[in-house]
């Protein structure tokens, strides 16, 4: 029997200047790793279905990292899905790594990214990824050395097209000085509408805008207007916090991470129901309380 509900539903999006079309609605892949996005995944055939469901329902942009385990959930997806669907974009991010005690380290000098798409590439089993993003530590970090070293390994072919993630307007700008950039990735949502502006204006370019963090960060008020508006619809508030993102802007791309099949369908189902006007200005008015 034909599914009703695959990613599809949410439209699709075409990455500027690269032939690259993907379905709206994404995955990411960073909760296949274990508790705190540290070691193996606590069910690790239940991780691997849900990729494979992932695959089945339609999505076709797959958001991960060497730093997500480490090397976890990389190794994950290539022991599932190799050899890959053809219109299967996997997108990477580097400018980190993990100690043995789990902690985030952030390294965006030349030598470590070079060594982080490397590895990439090699728990993967590809010979160039197709999206990778780099990873700063925040507004008014200096883009530019890391970006010259991403347009290094862009013009040798290890790098396809360059996304750029935790970052503001002005680093975009200058990054744009040094490569073209194909998605901004940054914290967004319901609650966290800082980069309002920032989506406007990369709309324009054609330009994606992947939030991450997606579904977190609520007060309580927050929580209960979103909750709501959910049992007013006959939804759950995740759905309908994903539904009011696809509906944002036709350049934004959700990838909801999970490892729980279950969890998997509920979020694509997002893609598939509209917010009223009224709906959406009460959900944008969340942003206001807590």
């Amino acid at each position: 029997m034909t599914r009703q509900i695959t990613a599809a539903a949410a439209g699709r999006f075409t990455f500027p200047s690269t032939g690259i079309s993907v379905n709206r609605m994404g995955y990411g892949a960073m909760q296949l790793a274990g508790p705190h996005v540290f070691g193996e995944p606590q069910d690790p055939e239940e991780a691997r279905a849900t990729l494979r469901e992932a695959i089945t329902l339609g999505i076709d942009h797959i958001d991960t990292s060497d730093f997500y385990g480490p090397r976890v959930t990389n190794r994950l997806i290539r022991e599932t899905l190799s050899p890959y669907p053809a219109k299967l974009t996997l997108v990477t991010k580097i400018g980190a790594w993990r100690n043995e005690k789990g902690d985030w380290i952030l390294d965006c000098s030349p030598d470590f990214l070079r060594k982080s798409v490397e590895d990439n590439l090699e728990n993967l089993r590809l010979d160039k990824m197709s999206i990778v993003n780099l990873r700063l530590e925040g507004p008014g970090v200096d883009i530019v050395p890391p970006m010259r070293a991403m347009r290094r390994m862009q013009d040798e072919g290890l790098i396809g097209h360059i996304g750029i993630s935790t970052v503001d307007m002005a680093q975009v700008e200058t990054a744009r000085d040094i490569a073209p950039i194909v998605c901004v990735q940054n914290l967004y949502n319901l609650a966290n509408r800082g980069d309002d502006a920032m989506i406007d204006l990369l709309a324009e370019e054609g330009i994606a805008y992947v939030p991450y963090f997606p579904l977190g960060g609520f007060a309580p008020l927050q929580a209960e207007a979103l909750s709501a508006v959910a049992a007013e619809m006959g939804k759950s508030a995740q759905s309908v916090a994903l539904a009011w993102l696809l509906q944002r802007s036709p350049n934004i791309l959700v990838i909801p991470g999970t490892s729980k099949r279950a969890h998997l369908r509920e979020n694509v189902a997002a893609a598939t129901f509209s917010l009223s006007d009224d709906q959406v200005a009460r959900l944008d008015g969340i942003a206001g309380l807590g």
